[in-house]
């Protein structure tokens, strides 16, 4: 009789067992989920949060023209990822996010054309005032439409063909190429916008939901590494030694670096907190919709680089940011229209 009793008691408690563990188990699941809904649907935050990443890029890229003058490219890079990364551990142990992706090969090619941008981009800015470096870069919006309509098989409209053209003019309003003289260094940032745009659609389409922290580390290591390389090359095998800002994508290793080291560190610094943002940025909206709000950066840098660098900026230039920004922000609009009218379609 007792033994029937424990019986009966054990299979009680197994069954409230079970449905606590349910409960328990579904009330995550419903947690997960409405994480992963306000992760994918909050446009205002991310919106703030570009704002407030390409204000940052835009005051410490201005200093790359000052490290240039001592150190290199490759040392540059392979230096402020030393840096990064203890910071970006850090935000890890504070619980901004898991270091491990969970799509390596997505996330690393991620990083692998992120680097590419980021290589030709600052690059460009030791050889150029920041306003054309941005303007080239910032090719990136017509790269990803031109992308989304040969390999997603995404439809052009008129407005879509209106805003290439529109951001088309504007990029040579501010780079003003001499016709009558090419100059290769003019498409540095234009490669690096071509690199960017990959990165961009790779971010959104394959590495959503991964943790920001995850696609910094993987970024910065990837750049490090790259620092590394190009350091080995251009020490072993130099080309010839040019002074100054002039020398920076073709120099070796310089030691001691107490120069540069303040203008790393505040690229550092500054770079690791920006990039932290602009990464939930895109996790956080619609691509096309946060892709606007970047262009806020071609406001910042150049104004700073007037303000403290003394770099001027002409009626024309002004002019062709105005129409790059035209561009971005009808390329905004066409996407959230769209994305608005089969949202409705949707619920019919």
């Amino acid at each position: 009789m007792e033994r029937l009793q424990r019986a009966n008691l054990l299979r009680e408690l197994s069954e409230m067992c079970s449905i606590a563990a349910g409960y328990f188990g579904a009330s995550r699941h419903r947690y997960r989920m409405k994480m992963q809904v306000e992760q994918s649907s909050s446009p205002i935050t991310a919106s703030v949060l570009m704002i407030a990443a390409m204000a940052i890029i835009g005051v410490v890229d201005n200093f790359v023209i000052r490290l240039a003058e001592t150190i290199g490219l490759w040392q540059f890079h392979l230096s402020r990822a030393l840096m990064m990364l203890p910071l970006i551990l850090g935000l890890s142990l504070l619980g901004f996010g898991s270091l491990r992706p969970r799509r390596f090969v997505a996330v690393l090619v991620r990083s692998v054309f992120i680097t590419l941008a980021m290589l030709f981009y600052f690059g460009s800015l030791a050889l150029m005032p920041i306003a054309e470096a941005l303007a080239g870069l910032f090719t990136s919006p017509i790269f990803v439409l031109l992308i989304s309509a040969a390999f997603l098989r995404q439809k052009i409209g008129v407005w879509r063909i209106l805003a290439v053209l529109t951001g088309f003019v504007g990029i040579l309003c501010v780079l003003q190429p001499d016709s009558t003289s090419f100059d290769a260094k003019t498409l540095l940032p234009v490669a690096g916008g071509f690199f960017y745009a990959l990165s961009a659609i790779l971010t959104r389409t394959h590495c959503a939901q991964e943790s920001t922290v995850a696609l910094l580390a993987s970024m910065i290591v990837t750049l490090g590494v790259a620092g590394a390389i190009g350091l080995v090359v251009f020490t072993f095998a130099p080309v010839s030694d040019v002074a100054g800002p002039a020398g920076f994508v073709t120099r070796g290793w310089v030691w001691p670096m107490n120069a540069a080291l303040p203008w790393v560190a505040i690229q550092a610094v500054g770079s690791t907190i920006a990039v932290f943002m602009l990464i939930k940025a895109y996790q956080l909206g619609e691509p096309s919709y946060v892709a606007v709000f970047e262009y806020s950066v071609m406001i910042f840098g150049p104004f700073f680089a007037w303000i403290a660098m003394g770099q001027s900026i002409g009626t024309l230039q002004v002019g062709g940011i105005v129409l790059i920004a035209a561009a971005g922000g009808i390329l905004g609009w066409r996407s959230s229209r769209e994305e608005g009218i089969a949202a409705a379609e949707a619920k019919r």
